[in-house]
């Protein structure tokens, strides 16, 4: 039974723009919840969908860093009551091995589940425009809507007091880049870190490693006012790829040896073969920028013998449940300054948010409800 009538921004084909229209949702059923969406993050993944550089049906509403309220809840949900203030995140199935270790991130069916359908799983649409199906649970939320039929995985529950719209850019963007240090690098006291992209990934990366005891965190950038940023985050070093040889000023920074860790979010091909070969001995480079599926890169193999490392990385390789109530935490005790990072635009101006993410004008647009 339809239960409500929201606003959600819908994409009606590759590359076409946001539009607003009315949506009805269905009522949630066993593992469901109702949320009304106080804000949603805007992600490079969202864009990347909108230009169909990976593959879901269409027409769909996206937004995957959704924070709201509780509404009401489906069958059988104990986890949060109507009233309750929610972060959503991604979903999984919760029985796959990675699921029981503590990767849900790399869920057996993470793909299906986040990326593809739009459907639950007996193959029937959580929302209808004008009765024709509209493909949504994209990250088991679709949250650039006033309302969202959530998947119980996707959400967290937070406290009474938190600001939703501040902390809904944790859901993604934030999880990922602390995550790919903290979780899958694991850098040692003494070594380097360099962040390539300091997009909003790459800023969460750069504040995770401040609050570490390195020796260098080297932010890499073309954008000269986000390396100024990076610095007031706690980069010790900045390089603009516009001026500078990135490799020479990295081998000036650590005396020759190459950097220990790198981040590389830039989904660039070419940046990811520099973040490569900038590395030490025994280095390793997470590649957290997605381009579009089938897009290849070279290094040097023999490069690799010594000990070189790549590693992939989804979501920070984090378990929301714990992973963003730790990050809640952190930004109340002013150690994860997200405040920073963000910029308000109501959903009308979805389209004018995207283009400032792309443009470089804006590091994490949030939309407002």
């Amino acid at each position: 039974m339809d239960i409500v009538t929201t606003q959600a921004a819908i994409v009606e084909g590759p590359g076409v723009p946001f539009e607003v229209h009315d949506v009805t949702l269905d009522e949630p059923r066993a593992g469901e919840v109702l949320v009304r969406i106080v804000a949603a993050g805007v992600c490079h993944t969202d864009l990347g969908m909108q230009a169909a550089g990976m593959p879901y049906k269409l027409p769909v509403i996206l937004g995957h860093e959704g924070a709201g309220v509780v509404q009401s809840t489906g069958p059988g949900i104990d986890k949060v009551a109507p009233g309750d203030k929610v972060l959503l995140s991604f979903t999984s199935c919760g029985a796959c091995a990675s699921c029981r270790g503590g990767h849900p991130a790399y869920c057996d069916t993470w793909v299906t589940r986040n990326l593809r359908t739009g459907l639950r799983e007996d193959g029937t649409p959580v929302a209808r425009r004008r009765g024709q199906p509209v493909a949504a649970r994209f990250f088991g939320q679709s949250s650039f809507a006033t309302h969202a039929v959530v998947d119980e995985r996707s959400i967290v529950k937070v406290d009474p007091d938190a600001d939703l719209s501040l902390l809904a850019p944790l859901g993604c963007g934030v999880q990922t880049g602390v995550g790919a240090v903290w979780k899958v690098l694991c850098p040692e006291p003494g070594q380097t870190l360099a962040v390539f992209g300091c997009g909003a990934v790459g800023m969460s990366a750069i504040m995770a490693a401040a609050l570490l005891p390195l020796e260098a965190i080297v932010a890499v950038d073309r954008v000269s006012e986000r390396l100024d940023l990076a610095r007031g985050l706690g980069a010790t070093h900045v390089i603009d790829t516009r001026t500078c040889d990135v490799r020479e000023v990295i081998a000036q920074i650590t005396q020759g040896r190459g950097i220990d860790q790198a981040v590389e979010t830039t989904a660039s091909p070419q940046v990811l073969r520099t973040s490569i070969d900038a590395l030490a001995v025994r280095g390793t480079c997470a590649v957290v920028g997605a381009p579009r599926p089938g897009t290849e890169a070279s290094f040097d193999v023999s490069g690799m013998l010594p000990g070189k490392q790549i590693v992939g990385v989804t979501l920070g390789d984090a378990e929301p449940e714990t992973f963003l109530p730790m990050l809640v935490k952190l930004h109340a005790q002013g150690r994860l300054p997200i405040e920073k990072l963000v910029r308000y635009y109501p959903l009308a101006d979805l389209n004018r948010a995207a283009q400032d993410m792309r443009a470089g004008r804006t590091i994490k647009p949030v939309i407002r409800f």
